[in-house]
């Protein structure tokens, strides 16, 4: 008798990104990542329960990776301001294609009740860090609803803002900061 055959989630992460980066959101279905993974669907299922909990699971791998980001720019033992600059600061740095890829997955997920919760939670504990109990405070909220505003349009492509433009945003979102 032959050992199971074990998934390895990045590498299906990473093909699943590629189709969605390639081919966009609409061409990520199990059939399409098993063929490139070369798994089969009952596999896929196992691992990832539902295309849902695949796209929640390349969003959380994601969101991990713009945590560590910003925490590669927050000092120890920050303030909410110093957490907010170094937020807008690794916002700042993502690409469109990352934008658009991030934007499209996350308005799909938030249709999932339980999926609508841990995005909340997820913004609820940033919100939680920036203290808006003064001016500065306030400040800082605002650059950071002013941060996600600007990446969920750019993303969606409701704007057309080229690099430029991006750039010009977060140079006067900082000045809020």
């Amino acid at each position: 008798m032959g050992r199971p055959r074990s998934i390895d989630r990045d590498r299906v992460l990473d093909i699943a990104e590629r189709i969605v980066r390639e081919e966009g959101a609409t061409a990520l279905t199990f059939d399409a990542v098993c063929k490139a993974a070369g798994i089969t669907k009952g596999g896929l299922q196992y691992c990832f329960g539902s295309k849902d909990d695949l796209l929640a699971a390349i969003a959380q791998r994601w969101m991990r990776g713009f945590d560590a980001e910003v925490a590669r720019h927050t000092p120890p033992d920050a303030s909410g301001l110093e957490q907010a600059r170094a937020y807008v600061t690794a916002s700042a740095r993502i690409d469109v294609t990352t934008q658009t890829k991030m934007a499209g997955m996350l308005v799909s997920l938030l249709q999932s009740p339980e999926h609508m919760e841990k995005a909340r939670g997820w913004y609820a504990e940033w919100l939680e860090r920036l203290e808006p109990s003064s001016e500065a405070g306030r400040r800082v909220r605002t650059a950071f609803l002013a941060t996600e505003g600007a990446f969920f349009l750019r993303g969606l492509g409701l704007i057309d803002l080229d690099q430029a433009g991006w750039e010009e945003v977060f140079d006067d979102i900082s000045k809020l900061l």
